[in-house]
């Protein structure tokens, strides 16, 4: 058997050991969908009626793409239906568990991983590099915060995009806008690229299986041990100072492998060569989420098998409406992103309708307000939720809110107004008594210019490492490597500041 989520993350302050638990991979019985076209208009019922896979279509669809080919389209997807589960429920109960944790204040999330995924980037070195960082910047916060840290990528499904019109226009030729990969074509800028084929779909799919393989040989196969904890830096962070200050900090860490090595503990063990690493992605292409939904062999539930973790957007969490109606009975752990235009009382109706019996770790809510909306927003909502008894893991996405365009038509964000949302975050939680609980990034292993800013080698305007020299992304800008690790050493420090802990240095 596989084995992929197994060990639970260790307390690097201590040399205590922490036994593994294993989440046994169930079996699942296909769910075939059903058939039909989208409602146009949202469904005017009193009541809302029993919740099935396929109960979405009777409600108004935002950001769905009009496929020319309603019969390719169904072939398609009853294909998909009867694919292979691309994750298990037994792993999915086990990241449920894990932030259950989180939202009780005793561990921490972090998201982590492209802002959308294309066929052409896809090799195993983007896979392992961006995989390589997200667990250094675990063991930042691990270290910092005295806590266990639940890592999740947005990877293996994290193709699909929302736009804010659904048509483009270049050069006075309007098309239908890119809507990501497993949709339709970026390039060339012609009607047969931009129309929406859902082979894409399948495409898709066989991505997500290989990147799941790569994630699972690295996160099981030796290469997470915690004894490699420095040849995780990449050859461009090596030099720099945020690079020494991790290989400092790896130094204290082998310091202690080794003293625990001496009083007899078996480093060799599961608990220190391998990893739990879970998948997330917005769920957005409900075509393709319905036929990867399965029944669970053991509770009779169903699963949405495309990611451990799925969450909705700001364009598509309301209620009423097709994402909120199909995420509502999936036993998923779900997240929510919540912008300075949600009201508490907007967020007390999703919590009600997504996690009635207020589960901690079901639903996780993702702040992205900017630093000014977290400190005159974000308290009456925290209130609120307090205010009720909810049970909630508060995330902070402080990168969604502080985008803009360029003087040299680049978009972009501020390294500087990233991390002033992060500091606000946690200051805001430590005002209200609440737990901030984790924290969701765009970025990559790569050593991109699409963020300006950082404290070293910092990305700027223009020159050598100017916006334009390495902007790579197929859609939103992307923390490199060297900003997330200080970002990491910024939340750490936020962290141990909440604990009444001493400085990392």
């Amino acid at each position: 058997m596989m084995r992929f989520n197994i060990a639970q993350p260790i307390s690097l302050l201590a040399p205590i050991l922490v036994l593994a638990i294993l989440a046994p991979a169930t079996a699942m019985v296909l769910h075939e969908p059903t058939f039909g076209r989208i409602a146009s208009k949202a469904a005017k019922t009193p009541q809302s009626p029993p919740w099935t896979p396929a109960s979405w279509r009777d409600k108004e669809a935002k950001q769905i793409p009009v496929y020319p080919d309603q019969d390719e389209l169904e072939r398609v997807e009853k294909n998909l239906s009867k694919s292979c589960p691309l994750v298990f429920a037994g792993e999915i109960r086990n990241l449920s568990e894990q932030l259950a944790d989180a939202a009780n204040g005793k561990a921490f999330v972090i998201f982590g991983g492209d802002c959308a995924e294309s066929f052409d980037e896809f090799n195993v070195n983007h896979i392992r590099d961006t995989f390589s960082v997200i667990l250094q910047m675990s063991v930042i916060l691990a270290h910092g915060g005295a806590k266990p840290v639940v890592k999740i990528g947005r990877m293996a499904g994290q193709f699909a995009k929302p736009r804010s019109s659904p048509t483009e226009t270049i050069d006075g030729v309007t098309l239908p806008s890119y809507q990501g990969d497993n949709i339709n074509q970026e390039t060339p800028f012609t009607a047969e690229a931009r129309q929406a084929d859902p082979n894409r779909m399948m495409d898709a799919y066989h991505q997500c299986t290989q990147t799941l393989n790569i994630l699972r040989a690295f996160s099981s196969g030796g290469y997470a041990n915690l004894s490699r904890i420095q040849q995780w830096t990449l050859d461009f962070v090596e030099t720099t100072p945020v690079g020494s200050r991790y290989r400092k900090l790896s130094m204290k860490i082998e310091e202690s492998l080794r003293f625990m090595k001496a009083i007899g503990v078996d480093l060799d063990g599961p608990e220190f060569s391998t990893i739990d690493f879970f998948t997330a992605h917005e769920c957005l292409l409900l075509p393709y989420e319905e036929a990867m939904t399965r029944v669970d062999s053991i509770t009779g539930k169903y699963y949405d098998t495309s990611a451990h973790l799925l969450w909705v957007g700001e364009r598509t969490r309301q209620p009423g409406f097709a994402h909120f109606e199909f995420v509502r009975g999936l036993q998923n752990p779900l997240g929510v992103k919540i912008s300075d235009k949600a009201s508490p009382e907007d967020v007390l109706e999703i919590l009600d309708t997504f996690n009635p019996r207020n589960i901690p770790g079901r639903v996780t809510l993702i702040t992205r307000m900017t630093a000014k909306g977290i400190r005159e927003k974000l308290p009456a909502i925290i209130k609120a939720v307090q205010a009720a008894g909810r049970h909630v893991v508060w995330c902070s996405d402080p990168v969604h809110g502080n985008g803009f365009q360029a003087e040299n038509g680049f978009k972009t964000r501020s390294f500087d107004a990233i991390r002033d949302e992060l500091e606000a975050f946690f200051d805001v939680h430590r005002e209200c008594g609440s737990h901030p609980g984790g924290i969701h990034l765009e970025m990559t292993g790569k050593d991109v210019t699409e963020c300006l800013g950082g404290d070293n080698n910092g990305v700027t305007m223009d020159g050598e490492r100017g916006l334009a020299s390495k902007y790579e992304t197929h859609c939103d800008p992307r923390l490199n490597a060297m900003q997330s690790l200080e970002l990491a050493f910024c939340v750490a420090e936020k962290m141990r500041e909440a604990q009444g802990l001493p400085d990392l240095d």
